[in-house]
């Protein structure tokens, strides 16, 4: 008879923990990858460095996003069957060994990216993505053998909690390096170096101290192989599917609201970017919801653990949290001024040139003044990566001058690079633009023809101006000419300053009020509520808030209640996600637990899709991001709602009775 359980009886207590403790550690190592090259630093660079020879950066993004869908499509189809193949032959280490090297080796090829690698940066990025999902398929089902059904909650939710730290950690030491190391592009890529290493190293730990975990081997017919039986098995398990019923009731409502979640995740910078707010306001909201949520994700895993005297002191900190921060964020935003808020400033009255918000075609502009002669090229929709052509106004005698009124403080311009392109300087209302004291200019040469490329120019005054461009006559020594292609003008919206020390200073004093408030009523108030809580309600606590996040961030419009949103999302980020791991692992046969978190990884997969599609829709509709953000919350009610339709107790009765029945097999 073959075991297919752990035997946790037998384990001493300080083994047990050692094995926890390695099984976490691989949460500290994995979200590197998550951070610097997923969320960060490579999407960044794959636009700018790599795909620098490709005529515009929308192709640079098309092709970045191709990448995406093909690991994540070989992720979908491989992880079930490699899941089903580690149960019937008890590999999940092997597997997530392979994975791991797998996933190390795509990461650390990409120190070799650089200017116009895009196909090796695609490449190696592919193969770094399905190492990394599919390592934490077999990492996730080991779950159920690590930890005591009691404690997978709180494991899971230490994993997460860790793996923020870790992330974040390396994150903020790879942003140091690229800044202090740009010549060459070496900063960036020894930042993708770091990974690799970081992932290697502190993946060791749970590949010897964590056991292969038990489970059924299945004996193969004469003459089967085993994918044969992998896909024999597969075939069973959908055909029987309504035996477990909860578990796929769970895993729709799992697709559904880990898509919201998803989705609010993967917009916040552009939906930041679009209102204003500045790089480093929003690199910084970043790096707080890194930090922020360690010690949340561990709150939410202690709020199902029956038997816990803090439990209810932890919920109304999570109650005051959900309440206070769009109050008090609400508040400051109109309380501040908004030099310290990061609000609007007043609209200036329209000018004689560009006004806030207007975009136009250089080749049609009136307002605009011409020195020199400029010859319109139209530029196909195919050779710009967009789905209408634009016509660009060339010009390269030296004297050429191009005058822009506008009023207001920035402007964008989008401007062509090429072989044959020059130097050329940026004057305002008559004097040089400094930037650090240097005057800026537009060196325009690259080595292949490439458009679309934007420049912004800020200014340090609101006002009526007239910014010109100066063909100087001088050239890269590798150019062959001196010219300029310029395509349309933006005038953005005006710079956002904000107190990021008081802004912080507020966040932190609201949190102790919030701890202190919470430590004196909390038992008296929250005690019954708390004993009601289990994994189901602690996460369709964390979906609520979700919901008031989306409601919010369609009517926020300040830096402060960015940042207090932000905040937000760490209090419920980390512990909405691992709890559904957990929730996921009690309702999971642990003979089969490869096969069904191999399924658990192609719903998370699945979910990236429906969200953003839903989201661009909105912004195309209605024109921009603020409806595309509410549209978000149909997701969690959808899935809140279907999440209250699962029995958990019967999912988890089911579980058992599949193992006794696999080990009476045996």
């Amino acid at each position: 008879m073959t075991a297919v359980t752990t035997d946790f009886a037998s384990l001493s207590e300080a083994e047990y923990r050692r094995r926890i403790r390695a099984w976490v550690l691989y949460d500290w190592a994995n979200s590197a990858f998550a951070t610097t090259i997923l969320a960060a630093v490579l999407p960044v660079y794959y636009s700018q460095v790599a795909g620098a020879t490709l005529p515009s950066p929308a192709h640079a993004t098309a092709y970045w996003s191709v990448g995406v869908s093909v690991a994540l499509l070989l992720t979908a189809v491989l992880s079930p069957i490699l899941g089903t193949i580690s149960d019937i032959k008890r590999g999940k280490k092997p597997f997530l060994a392979f994975f791991i090297g797998v996933g190390v080796v795509g990461t650390g090829l990409l120190v070799f990216v650089n200017t116009g690698d895009w196909l090796l940066a695609s490449a190696a990025f592919i193969l770094a993505r399905v190492g990394f999902s599919a390592s934490i398929v077999f990492y996730d089902a080991m779950l159920p053998h690590v930890a005591r059904p009691e404690d997978q909650d709180m494991v899971s939710s230490r994993g997460y909690a860790i793996g923020y730290l870790g992330g974040g950690l390396l994150l903020a030491i790879n942003i140091v390096m690229i800044f202090l190391l740009p010549e060459d592009n070496l900063g960036s890529r020894l930042s993708f170096l770091s990974v690799a290493v970081w992932w290697a190293v502190f993946s060791i730990p749970v590949l010897r101290v964590v056991p292969e975990p038990p489970a059924a081997s299945m004996r193969l017919a004469p003459g089967e192989s085993v994918l044969g039986a992998t896909y024999k098995r597969l075939r069973t398990t959908f055909s029987h599917l309504r035996r477990y019923r909860e578990l796929l009731k769970f895993l729709i409502a799992f697709l559904i609201y880990n898509d919201g979640i998803g989705t609010i995740i993967g917009v916040a910078a552009i939906y930041g970017a679009e209102l204003g707010f500045g790089t480093i306001e929003l690199i910084s909201a970043i790096l707080l919801v890194q930090f922020v949520g360690i010690p949340y994700s561990l709150i939410f895993g202690r709020l199902p653990r029956a038997g816990d005297a803090r439990r209810p002191v932890f919920l109304a900190f999570i109650l005051f949290n959900i309440v206070a921060l769009p109050v008090a964020g609400i508040i400051g935003a109109r309380v501040l001024s908004p030099e310290q808020s990061g609000a609007p400033r007043d609209t200036l009255p329209p000018g004689p040139g560009l006004a806030e918000g207007e975009v136009v075609s250089l080749a049609g502009e009136t307002r605009a003044a011409f020195v020199g002669a400029w010859e319109p090229v139209e530029i196909s929709a195919d050779t710009l990566g967009e789905d209408e052509p634009a016509t660009y106004l060339y010009a390269e005698e030296p004297g050429a001058r191009l005058e822009i009124p506008f009023s207001g403080q920035k402007l964008s311009l989008t401007h062509s690079t090429g072989p044959d392109h020059g130097i050329w300087n940026v004057v305002v209302d008559g004097a040089p633009l400094l930037e650090d004291g240097e005057p800026v200019q537009i060196d325009a040469y690259s080595s292949v023809p490439r458009y679309e490329i934007e420049r912004q120019f800020t200014l340090e005054e609101r006002g009526e101006h007239v910014l010109a461009l100066e063909n100087t006559g001088e050239r890269n020594p590798d150019s062959a000419g001196n010219r300029l292609g310029v395509a349309r003008v933006e005038l953005l919206p005006p710079p956002r300053p904000s107190s990021l020390p008081l802004i912080v200073g507020l966040l932190l004093a609201l949190e102790g009020i919030g701890l202190l408030l919470s430590f004196l009523l909390g038992p008296t108030l929250f005690g019954r509520m708390a004993d009601t809580l289990d994994t189901k309600r602690s996460i369709f606590l964390a979906l609520v808030a979700y919901g008031v996040i989306a409601t919010w961030g369609y009517f926020l419009n300040s830096v402060i209640e960015f940042w207090f949103l932000a905040w937000m999302v760490a209090v419920v980020q980390g512990g909405s996600q691992a709890l559904s791991r957990s929730l996921y692992a009690s309702m999971t046969p642990a003979a089969r637990s490869g096969e069904f978190f191999g399924f658990f990884s192609v719903m998370e997969k699945a979910s990236s899709f429906s969200g953003p599609l839903l989201f661009a829709l909105a912004v195309a509709i209605f024109g921009s991001s603020r409806p595309g953000v509410l549209s978000v919350i149909l997701f969690f009610i959808v899935g809140g709602f279907l999440l209250t339709r699962v029995d958990v107790e019967e999912g988890r009765r089911m579980a058992r009775a599949e193992d006794a029945a696999i080990q009476a097999a045996g």
